[in-house]
């Protein structure tokens, strides 16, 4: 565990000269500005943080080691807390057929590692609500609810909001300001006017729509089994269904919009659709339900973003989505936001006289980071709505595994237990497995040419 130290605002290490306390602002109090400000008191910040919206958003996050490494070297215990309010998924659970559901062990379980390690589905808004009973224990530490940034000046080191509900608008000054403020990040808006910031943004094909399925009536429990992520995929789309620690699962139909359209604004195209493709699903839902939630959530598009660099000289910095928003099909979003946090901090620490040269380590490191995770990110959709059910991946995965479990010393090891089970950098993993794919192609080109035939479904080991 790294240990927390005093920095540049508070006592400096071997000197007894106290510092004057310095402050931070930080623009965003979802699960990562959160953090953030936790990891700007412990390091003697007097913090303030001003969130937009009135209270939690509520919807399912996936958590990894990446996420829960961040929260440890914070407090061990805030860990434990968060782990709590967790529900273990030990792999995923695909139901490629059109009538696959069988009860509780319907299905087809893919464990995430041959180790037994698992991932974990938690709430968001339990999360942000954990995380900001903790900011709030802080004597050092002022939240702000219904305030939006109007105006960020970074030479001059102010800024103004104004309060959604009273229109009042405040102006204060501050020594650095951490923008966590999503996708859509105002603070990202105002850096640009600053840097000479490279920026791209993608929304992909595809739309998402939230329903539910709730737990069991009488016995209250989960209606399918309750350790797993279960995937519907339709090779063009594809239904998914995460377990909550009330037994209910929130689920996601991700779609191209034609299909969408297929569907249209009537009942009758809802259950034809679903029947059609997701009849098990219905049954799980049951019809009131599905027709009544569809028609009433909105679909909403997917983005990607990347950008660089992700600070200005001593003054500013940006995180998690405000950095590096990516499609949600790795689960590694607020993994990587959390990792955003611990990593900027260890340049802080690393650097407590030196902020500018802590900033500019931090986005030298994050930005191939980030950019590695949002290329994986968009590539897994394509695998959790149609590779999954395919032998050669099965064949891939299955050998990826076998290797790593009995002769570890090859170095050779799935990218999923990189990405979700390690803390290796993502640039650094995309390296790794480069080097593997390529070994594996030279082992697997050697069986061919002994007649075993290594093409398999689309010949190469990527």
């Amino acid at each position: 565990m790294i240990t927390i130290k005093a920095t540049s605002t508070g006592s400096n290490p071997g000197n007894s000269t106290p510092r004057p306390q310095k402050k931070a602002v930080v623009i965003g109090g979802g699960p990562v500005g959160s953090l953030a400000a936790l990891y700007f008191s412990k390091s003697n910040w007097d913090v303030e943080i001003y969130e937009l919206r009135p209270d939690s958003k509520s919807i399912n996050l996936a958590i990894s080691e990446r996420g829960l490494n961040s929260l440890k070297v914070i407090d061990p215990m805030l860990l434990e807390e968060v782990m709590k309010e967790t529900v273990p998924m030990t792999g995923r659970c695909i139901h490629p057929g059109k009538n696959d559901f069988r009860g509780k062990g319907g299905g087809e379980s893919q464990a995430y590692d041959i180790h037994g390690r698992f991932i974990r589905s938690a709430d968001r808004g339990r999360l942000n609500d954990i995380l900001l009973d903790w900011v709030e224990m802080q004597p050092n530490v002022k939240i702000f609810f219904e305030t939006a940034l109007k105006r960020l000046d970074l030479d001059k080191k102010y800024a103004e909001f104004e309060n959604r509900g009273t229109q009042g608008t405040t102006t204060l000054h501050a020594d650095f300001f951490l923008g966590s403020d999503g996708a859509h990040s105002q603070t990202r808006r105002f850096l640009q006017r600053y840097t000479l910031m490279d920026y791209e943004q993608v929304y992909i094909d595809t739309l998402w729509k939230e329903l539910e399925i709730l737990p069991e009536e009488g016995t209250g429990d989960f209606r399918i089994d309750g350790n797993h992520l279960h995937i519907w995929p339709r090779k063009d789309f594809m239904f998914i269904a995460i377990p909550r620690p009330d037994k209910s699962f929130t689920c996601t139909l991700f779609m191209p919009g034609r299909f969408f359209d297929e569907i249209g604004d009537t009942r009758e195209g809802l259950l034809v659709f679903f029947s059609k493709h997701f009849p098990d699903v219905v049954s799980l839902i049951g019809e009131e339900k599905l027709v009544t939630d569809y028609f009433r959530n909105s679909k909403l598009p997917l983005i990607s973003i990347k950008c660089s660099p992700y600070h200005y000289k001593d003054t500013c910095a940006i995180v998690g989505d405000a950095a590096h928003a990516m499609v949600p099909f790795y689960g590694q979003g607020m993994n990587a936001g959390f990792e955003d946090v611990r990593v900027l901090f260890e340049h802080i620490w690393a650097h407590p006289d030196n902020f500018s040269l802590a900033l500019s380590n931090y986005t030298a490191e994050r930005k191939d980071d980030a950019h590695t995770i949002n290329d994986l990110a968009m590539r897994n959709y394509i695998e959790m709505r149609d590779n999954v059910t395919s032998r050669w991946y099965k064949f891939r995965k299955t050998t990826e595994e076998l290797m790593y479990a009995y002769v570890p010393w090859l170095g050779i090891r799935t990218l999923y237990s990189y990405v979700s089970f390690s803390n290796v950098r993502y640039s650094e993993v995309m390296r790794r497995v480069r080097w593997q794919q390529g070994m594996l192609n030279r082992v697997g080109g050697l069986w061919e040419v002994g007649g075993l035939g290594w093409a398999g479904e689309g010949g190469g080991w990527s």
